[in-house]
C-alpha cells in the first residue's frame, strides 16, 4: 500500500489490524512494528472502500469483549473475505470467523483467564521452528464448538479443544490464545511467521527513512507559515518540536503553558532546556491561575481531564492571536491517545481514558492541525527522539499525564493540593535516582488522596492529608505489575514524606497491577 504521510512516501507493505474492542489490539500493532512493517488499526466497521484503499499484506482481526453468541455483536466486514489475503483471527476474531463460515461457537462452561499448555496437533505454518508444547495466555469466556468446513484443527488445550485453526486451501488462519501479549511465550514468533512466511510483507518501516518522510511532509503542509506547538518537556512535544525546528527552523513558535499542574522544578527545567541551550522560540504562558479557576469545585476526573484540555487550547489561542501568520498548531499526539480515546469511527471501541490532545480544534480556533506523531508508539518516539539526538535523560523519563498532577490528585484540586503533591512526588524520585532505583521502574509518581488520616509527630496529634506512591514495571503499559520495591527505601521515602510536609500524615504504597487497576488512579 501507499502510506500517505507525504507527496513524497515512498509505497510500503502494511498489516491491518481491525479492532473488535479488545483491550490488546495495540499490542497487536506494536508487535508487527517492532518486525520493522508497517501497522495500522482501524474499527471493525470501518468503510470497507478505506480497507481497499490501505490494500494490505495481510489482515489481522484482533479480540474483543462481546460475546459472538449473540446475533447483533461485531462481524468481519465481507471485504475481508473478498480481498483474498491472508487473514489472522484472534480470540474473538476467531470466533467471529468460525461463526461466519458455518462453524459453531458456544459460551465455555469453564472459562480461561491466564496461563494455558497449548499442543500443537498439526503442521501449520504459524508455528513453524517452535515446539509442539507452548505456554500461551488465554482470556475467552466463548469457545469454538465446531469447525468450519475446509478447516483443520491445529492446536489445542485442557479446556479449549479448538486452540487454533486453518483453512485447507487459502491463507486463513485462527487463534484463541493472544501471541501478542508478552505472556505468551513465542508469541513474537508466531506473529512474524504469519507476517513474513503467510503475508511475505517486507521489512521496511525504519525510522530513519520515517524522519525523512515526516520532514517533507511537514514541509508540504505549513509551506511559508508559521506553526504554534505547546511545549510541555514531555518525550512527545519535545521530539516534536526538535523534528518541527528541523523541517521550518525559525517559523516555529513554541508556547509552554505552565498549568500549575507540573512537576516541581520543571517549568524551569522546560525553558533552559529548550530556550536557552537549544535556542528555539519559546514563549511562556504563566497560566496556573486561570485553570485553578476554571477547575475549582470540580471532582469528576473524566470532568477534570475535558476542563483542563479545554483551557490548554483557550490559551493557546489566546497567545496565538498575538504572533501574525500563525496558521497551524502542531501537537505531540501519539497513536495510544488516539485508541484509547476512541479516535475511531469503531462503535466498539471503549473509551479508557480522554486525552486533552486527541479530538481535533473547536471551530472558532482558526488553525490547522500538524501531528507528526500521530501513528507512532511511544517507544517509536523515543526511536526517532535518538535519531534526531535528544538526551537519553529526556527520552527516558517516566510518562507523564497530558493533564499533569490533575489527575494525580483525587477530588477537587486547589493550589495548597498541588503544592503538597509536588513536594512528594519530588520526594519520591528524588530518592528513587539517588538508590539507583529509577530506570528499574517504568513509571513512578505520588497521588493526594481525598481523605485525611490521624498521626503523630513529636509529642502532637496531627490529623492531616495522605500520600499515596504509585510504581509499576511494564514493558508495554498495557498490562503492568507493581514495582516490589525494598521495604527499607519505602520506609526512608515515607519517613522523608511526613517530616518534610507538615501538611502529610501517612504515607501509603500501591500494590495494585494492571489489570485490574489502571496504572493512573484517574
Amino acid at each position: 500500500m501507499t502510506v500517505n504521510f507525504s507527496s513524497t512516501s515512498k509505497k510500503i507493505d502494511t498489516i491491518l489490524v481491525l479492532d473488535f474492542g479488545s483491550q490488546y489490539t495495540q499490542l497487536i500493532a506494536r508487535r508487527v512494528r517492532e518486525s520493522n512493517v508497517y501497522s495500522e488499526i482501524l474499527p471493525w466497521d470501518i468503510d470497507e472502500e478505506k480497507i481497499k484503499l490501505i490494500n494490505p499484506k495481510g489482515i489481522i482481526l484482533s479480540g474483543g469483549p462481546d460475546s459472538v453468541t449473540n446475533s447483533y455483536t461485531p462481524r468481519v466486514p465481507q471485504i475481508v473475505f473478498d480481498l483474498n489475503i491472508p487473514i489472522l483471527g484472534i480470540c474473538y476474531g476467531m470466533q467471529t470467523l468460525a461463526e461466519q463460515l458455518g462453524g459453531q461457537v458456544i459460551s465455555s462452561e469453564q472459562k480461561e483467564f491466564g496461563y494455558s499448555e497449548l499442543q500443537v496437533t498439526e503442521d501449520c505454518i504459524l508455528f513453524s521452528d517452535l515446539g509442539k508444547t507452548l505456554d500461551v495466555w488465554m482470556s475467552h469466556g466463548d469457545q469454538v464448538q465446531d469447525l468450519p468446513d475446509n478447516f483443520d484443527l491445529v492446536a489445542a488445550t485442557a479446556t479449549a479443544p479448538i486452540a487454533a485453526m486453518q483453512h485447507t486451501s487459502k491463507p486463513i488462519y485462527a487463534l484463541q490464545f493472544h501471541p501478542e501479549v508478552t505472556h505468551t511465550e513465542d508469541g513474537k514468533t508466531v506473529l512474524d511467521n504469519f507476517i513474513f512466511k503467510v503475508c511475505s510483507a517486507n521489512k521496511d518501516w525504519k525510522m530513519d527513512d520515517l524522519i525523512g518522510q515526516r520532514i517533507q511532509e511537514i514541509k508540504d503542509q505549513v509551506q511559508e507559515n508559521k506553526v504554534l506547538l505547546g511545549l510541555s518537556g514531555g518525550v512527545d512535544s519535545s521530539v516534536t518540536a526538535v523534528l518541527l525546528n528541523k523541517a521550518i527552523g525559525n517559523k516555529l513558535v513554541c508556547v509552554f503553558v505552565d498549568n500549575g499542574l507540573l512537576r516541581k522544578g520543571e517549568a524551569e527545567e522546560v525553558m533552559t532546556t529548550f530556550k536557552e541551550n537549544m535556542n528555539l522560540n519559546v514563549i511562556k504562558s504563566d497560566s496556573e491561575e486561570v485553570f485553578l479557576r476554571h477547575l475549582k469545585g470540580v471532582e469528576d476526573p473524566e470532568q477534570k481531564r475535558k476542563i483542563i484540555g479545554r483551557t490548554f487550547i483557550d490559551v493557546f489561542d489566546a497567545e496565538a492571536t498575538k504572533l501574525k501568520d500563525v496558521h497551524f498548531l502542531a501537537q505531540g499526539t501519539i497513536y495510544p491517545d488516539v485508541i484509547e480515546s476512541s479516535g475511531s469511527e469503531s462503535k466498539e471501541a471503549r473509551v479508557i481514558k480522554s486525552h486533552h490532545n486527541v479530538g481535533g480544534l473547536p471551530e472558532e480556533m482558526k488553525m490547522d492541525l500538524v501531528e507528526p506523531l500521530r501513528d507512532l508508539f511511544k517507544d517509536e518516539v523515543r526511536r526517532m527522539g535518538v535519531e534526531l539526538g535528544l538526551a537519553p535523560e529526556m527520552l527516558n523519563r517516566h510518562p507523564f499525564p497530558g493533564p499533569g498532577l490533575g489527575v494525580r490528585i483525587l477530588g477537587d484540586i486547589t493550589k495548597e493540593k498541588t503544592k503538597v503533591l509536588k513536594e512528594a512526588d519530588h520526594i519520591f524520585i528524588e530518592e528513587l535516582i539517588k538508590a539507583d532505583l529509577y530506570k528499574t521502574v517504568s513509571q513512578a509518581f505520588a497521588v493526594y488522596l481525598p481523605v485525611k488520616s490521624v498521626g503523630v509527630v513529636g509529642d502532637e496529634r496531627r490529623y492531616a492529608e495522605v500520600i499515596g506512591l504509585r510504581a509499576v514495571e511494564t514493558v508495554d503499559f498495557m498490562t503492568a505489575r507493581w514495582a516490589h520495591l525494598p521495604y527499607e527505601f519505602l520506609e526512608h521515602v515515607s519517613n522523608r514524606i511526613v517530616n518534610e510536609i507538615e501538611e502529610v500524615s501517612r504515607v501509603v504504597y500501591d500494590i495494585s497491577s494492571k489489570p485490574p487497576a489502571t496504572i493512573e488512579w484517574e
